[in-house]
């Protein structure tokens, strides 16, 4: 491990920074900041640094934002405490992911608002060397109980403008985006509400038409959460909410990349339609995450793990176990993405939908040193936070000063 002030400088390997590749590149760390990026050519000055020096074959990436999940390694959002937050920003860098959205899910009042302020709690205090939680991610309750899924059924709830307020202000304004139900939302009240807060509006769960969703976009509705999963589907008279998601520029698009959830031919006519410029890779993952096949609890509800698919009952998958470093190789066996598109959905676009982007999203001089180093089979061989090493494999090698 690494202390937040000392000099990192990675060299070799391909350097995907914001505005160009390098083949054999350079970056300088300094008090958790990108200090430099170049080609090695170029490098002077490196007495000072702690050096890893990459073998041919291996990547440098910005570190992935998955605006989207519930929890990993048997902790969750809901439970609500310390020890389960520090579980998820822990073991996240594993998998490549270098900030989150810590996303709540449908329970009851008194559930949501105990998760809501510990996570508040939490932020004030983050440690180095893990994971960043961003903000919350509120999926639930404001859905519709025909789209419900995995959400308990039980806890749904109409839009309320004053019941998210107090939920806001339970979180010390720290809800960065909202999955709702547009048409049960009356005269778009609560949309037009998080437009003017500068809260992310998202439609799911949900069995808007199309011309619904496009009011929603007009009052202020800008995302959609977990494309094809829970929603209106494309029907050549009745387009729904996967039309418009194809149609409309304004919407950025969540896509769970594991071929369970979606099916990677149906991924491929998504990104054909929507491409790197609006997709958004996300895990949506559970707690079940990095746990071997069993039950688990899902807001008060047992889930099967098998074979990475997570079931509610025989028709109805419950979250994922996704990784993102497996949606950032999927999306690319996939379709017909590059690196560079894979880098702009898990990294880029996430960035500047939550308005990070000046400090996160992309390897540039002045942004946090977010960065995750991969090895010649695109696994995960180093993650790095604000600086801090904060992962790395085991039974890898490479040469480190």
């Amino acid at each position: 491990m690494t202390s937040h002030s000392e000099k990192l400088l990675i060299q070799g390997g391909n350097i995907y920074a914001e505005d160009t590749v390098y083949d054999k590149g350079y970056i300088k760390i300094e008090n958790g900041t990108i200090t430099e990026i170049g080609d090695c050519s170029q490098l002077i000055d490196s007495e000072e640094y702690k050096i890893i020096s990459l073998p041919h074959g291996y990547s440098v990436v910005p570190g992935m934002i998955d605006i989207h999940i519930h929890g990993v390694n048997g902790a969750d959002t809901m439970d609500a405490n310390k020890e389960a937050l520090d579980t998820m920003t822990g073991t996240l860098p594993q998998e490549g992911t270098t900030s989150f959205l810590a996303t709540t899910m449908t329970e009851g009042s008194g559930a949501i608002e105990k998760a809501l302020k510990a996570t508040a709690d939490y932020m004030t205090e983050q440690s180095t060397g893990q994971a960043e939680i961003l903000g919350i991610h509120l999926e639930g309750p404001f859905i519709n109980p025909g789209k419900a899924g995995a959400q308990p059924f039980n806890s749904i709830q109409k839009p309320n403008v004053d019941t998210f307020k107090h939920w806001q202000a339970l979180s010390d304004n720290h809800i960065k985006l909202v999955t709702l139900a547009p048409e049960l939302d009356d005269d778009y009240e609560l949309i037009r509400y998080l437009k003017e807060q500068g809260i992310v509006s998202s439609v799911g769960h949900s069995s808007a038409t199309f011309d619904q969703v496009g009011e929603a976009i007009d009052a202020g509705l800008s995302h959609v959460t977990h494309l094809f999963n829970q929603m209106s589907g494309l029907h050549h008279r009745e387009p729904g909410i996967v039309g418009a998601s194809f149609m409309r520029p304004e919407l950025m698009v969540e896509l769970i990349s594991d071929g369970i959830h979606v099916r990677p031919e149906v991924i491929q006519l998504a990104f054909n339609q929507i491409t790197d410029e609006r997709l958004i890779l996300i895990t949506d993952s559970m707690r079940a995450k990095c746990l071997k096949n069993g039950q688990y609890d899902l807001g008060g509800q047992m889930v099967t793990v098998k074979d990475g698919k997570a079931l509610l009952d025989e028709d109805t998958l419950a979250g994922s176990v996704l990784k993102m470093k497996d949606a950032f190789t999927n999306i690319q066996e996939f379709t017909t993405s590059t690196m560079r598109s894979a880098i702009k959905m898990t990294s880029e676009n996430p960035a500047k939908q939550l308005n990070v982007f000046d400090r996160k999203g992309s390897l540039a001089p002045m942004k946090d040193a977010d960065i995750v180093i991969l090895n010649e089979n695109k696994d995960v061989y180093t993650t790095i936070c604000k600086g801090k090493i904060a992962f790395t494999r085991e039974d890898d090698t490479h040469e480190t000063n």
